[in-house]
């Protein structure tokens, strides 16, 4: 998913750092026990988030599991608390929980489970799982939310990469429930729905932000929205004018587009720089016009529209 919110080194400084975050997980985690439950676990989650990690010793996943969660909840400095419980010397509570396997790991809010998970997780998955934590129920200061929302946002606009709609949404819901107005969920959001093909549902997410709000994620997804609002023709039909006539300009234009609105930007964009080669002034200069418009909807970090910009550059310079 998202890369690892902390990197440990070997030597030198690095060592140093890596002191310093088992200092930081020994300061928020410690052993638990069946009598030291309602007062580490229950009564500390109407203060802060607690996680409790049920663990045995002869558990092989349990040894990977635990430093990981350590080193998250170290990352998260005092947002929150970690509470580790050896089933085999303390059975009560895990089974209140109905635990069945191990690793299992519970999350406690306000004296109440709230999320969990069993079995051992990446660590990338087990930071965004403590980052939900705090962007959900409180836990840290305004600069650790704001950390944690980056984290969930990286988290979804890789699962949007990945095709993992239902994954980045969840992410999306995540940042937007914590804050409604966070432009850049609002854009991934809106564009998730236009990967789906629902222009419709995709407006009324972007109308979640002001319409003066000055964000380039915004923009982009705003111009994604206009493109994919007129991408009703059928490309079969333009693909044929194409077979029969390359020199068809107006074709090749019509069909730029309607990739550009369903998404295709690289496939849009090779169009448009054909025409461009071919004839610069067609349309008194449309296909650039357009191409800077599929430029602004793919977005400024898209590897197409840097590919494409250094084309156009190469064609108008040359």
């Amino acid at each position: 998913m998202f890369g690892d919110l902390i990197g440990k080194g070997r030597s030198g400084p690095q060592s140093a750092a890596k002191a310093d975050a088992k200092a930081g997980a020994e300061a928020f985690a410690r052993e638990g026990t069946d009598a030291s439950f309602m007062v580490d676990v229950v009564e500390a989650s109407r203060h802060h988030p607690v996680i409790v990690d049920f663990w045995a010793p002869w558990c092989g996943p349990c040894r990977q599991l635990t430093p990981a969660i350590e080193r998250a909840v170290a990352a998260a400095k005092g947002a929150v608390r970690l509470v580790k419980i050896n089933v085999d010397e303390n059975p009560a509570y895990a089974g209140q929980l109905r635990v069945q396997s191990i690793p299992a790991v519970f999350a406690f809010r306000n004296g109440q489970p709230v999320d969990g998970f069993m079995g051992a997780l990446p660590e990338s998955q087990i930071s965004a799982f403590i980052a939900r934590l705090i962007a959900e129920h409180g836990g840290g200061p305004a600069e650790q939310v704001a950390e944690d929302l980056e984290a969930l946002l990286a988290e979804a606009s890789e699962a949007q990469a990945l095709g993992d709609h239902g994954g980045a949404a969840q992410a999306y819901a995540h940042i937007l429930s914590v804050e409604p107005t966070h432009a850049k969920a609002i854009a991934g959001l809106a564009r998730l729905y236009l990967a789906m093909g629902d222009t419709a549902r995709a407006g009324e997410i972007l109308a979640m932000a002001a319409p003066d709000h000055k964000d380039a994620d915004l923009s982009a997804a705003r111009t994604a929205l206009g493109l994919a609002a007129k991408a009703t023709a059928e490309t079969a039909d333009l693909e044929a004018r194409l077979n029969a006539n390359p020199d068809d300009h107006q074709a090749r234009h019509d069909l730029a587009q309607v990739l550009a609105g369903r998404g295709r930007y690289d496939a849009a964009i090779d169009h448009l720089l054909t025409i461009v080669a071919k004839d610069r002034s067609w349309n008194e200069d449309g296909a650039r016009k357009s191409l800077l418009t599929v430029f602004e909807a793919a977005g400024p970090t898209s590897e197409a529209v840097k590919a494409g910009r250094k084309r156009l550059s190469s064609l108008l310079f040359s």
